[in-house]
């Protein structure tokens, strides 16, 4: 490995569809090799965030901020065990529900993809099952929903081929339930409340460019417009003024495929319409990104248009003039790495991948414009989940670790 410029070069081997099929079926899959596969192939080439990742989830715990699940003080900037969940999870989704505990939902085990979910209690430190969904996925997204549903969209179904389906989970019932199927099956895609009470759905798809939107009220997943660019492993950043900003990630149209392209769009709500804005300082996909105090988003890590180098640069995208420009860079270069806002301001980026998944963790601060080393992991886990709780705490989900195993353990940061 060789980090240079603020970049990671990972020699990888080259890779096929077949070398992919054989590690999902045989051993789970390694996000570094599924990379490397077609559009409209295998499976694609996460949400996060993420993604989810950007794919997390968004207000936590009951417990009051500084004091740990026990009542005691807690100890800042250190990461620590909590309870292990009910089996070891990879690209699955965390959502925090109204009531505090965190939904955890689907993903793969070394004996393949899950229809099983678990809740995470803040207050225990347990994690106990809930109701199953209805089929089993991964690499889908998990959105809150206004009623306090979480809406289980697209991803990986049973065959391994990108699913189309979706569910809502009730916290009140335990229960997933069927919903209207999107227009496209979606893989990686991302999924943003909108302030119209809709999710957008975008990208991640085999078609192409076609967006849609998802209303909680009548169940029914509708058109919203194409993209600009047909976009998988990108981020999709709510801003103050609305709109949604979908950043980078691989240009996944069959005619052209390309990793890490540097262009950017716009959602507005309003008109249901996508807009071209300022272009990234570099291309990336399996970045992070983070929404900031001053509205501003911070963009981080991420492969780089060679599908092989790691970034540890990272940018800003200024909403008032529809630019990008860069800021200071990591102390390491992460892909598929979590960015979390943090209730000081600062982000907390932690885990990922280069030629091995990472253990260390890092701070942004935006008015030093720079990262500092904070303590690590207590395991190098990359493709897992950052929830952040409501007494400020992060919690920690599965992932994988350096072998490709997936992880059963869980972790908080305070």
């Amino acid at each position: 490995m060789l980090v240079a410029s603020g970049v990671v070069h990972v020699r990888r081997p080259p890779t096929s569809l077949a070398a992919i099929a054989l590690c999902w079926l045989a051993c789970m899959r390694s996000p570094m090799l599924e990379r490397s596969s077609i559009p409209g192939g295998l499976g694609g080439a996460t949400d996060l965030p993420g993604f989810g990742g950007a794919h997390g989830g968004s207000f936590g715990t009951s417990t009051s901020p500084g004091t740990s699940a026990s009542g005691g003080a807690t100890t800042h900037d250190v990461f620590r065990p909590t309870g292990n969940m009910t089996v070891a999870r990879l690209g699955h989704t965390a959502t925090l529900l109204g009531n505090g505990k965190v939904l955890v939902a689907g993903g793969g085990s070394g004996a393949g993809l899950l229809a099983s979910a678990e809740l995470y209690d803040p207050d225990t430190g347990v994690f106990k099952a809930t109701g199953n969904m209805k089929a089993p996925r991964s690499d889908h997204t998990a959105t809150l929903l206004p009623d306090g549903r979480v809406l289980i969209a697209g991803g990986y179904d049973a065959n391994y081929d990108y699913a189309a389906s979706a569910e809502p989970y009730d916290p009140a019932t335990g229960i997933f339930k069927a919903t209207g199927s999107m227009a496209e099956q979606r893989f990686r895609q991302t999924a943003t409340m909108v302030a119209t009470g809709y999710v957008l759905l975008a990208g991640g798809s085999s078609e192409g460019i076609h967006a849609e939107v998802y209303d909680p009220a009548s169940a029914r997943f509708t058109a919203a417009g194409d993209l600009i660019v047909a976009r998988q492993e990108h981020t999709a950043t709510s801003l103050r003024n609305g709109m949604v900003l979908l950043a980078s990630g691989n240009d996944v149209n069959r005619t052209h495929f390309a990793f890490a392209i540097p262009s950017a769009e716009l959602y507005d709500p309003s008109t249901g319409s996508f807009t071209a804005t300022g272009s990234m300082t570099d291309g990336r996909s399996a970045h992070a990104s983070a929404l900031l105090p001053s509205g501003k988003v911070l963009i981080t890590g991420g492969f780089a248009a060679d599908n092989d180098t790691v970034f540890a640069s990272t940018e800003l995208y200024d909403p008032g003039t529809g630019t990008f420009a860069a800021t200071g860079s990591m102390t390491f270069g992460r892909a598929y790495a979590s960015a979390t806002l943090l209730p000081n301001g600062k982000v907390l980026l932690a885990g990922g991948e280069a030629d091995v998944a990472l253990q260390s963790a890092e701070l942004y601060d935006e008015a030093e414009g720079k990262f500092t080393v904070t303590g690590n992991l207590t395991v190098a886990r990359a493709f897992h989940t950052a929830t952040l709780l409501l007494n400020g705490q992060v919690l920690f989900t599965g992932g994988r670790d350096s072998s490709f195993t997936p992880l059963a353990t869980a972790e908080l940061y305070e």
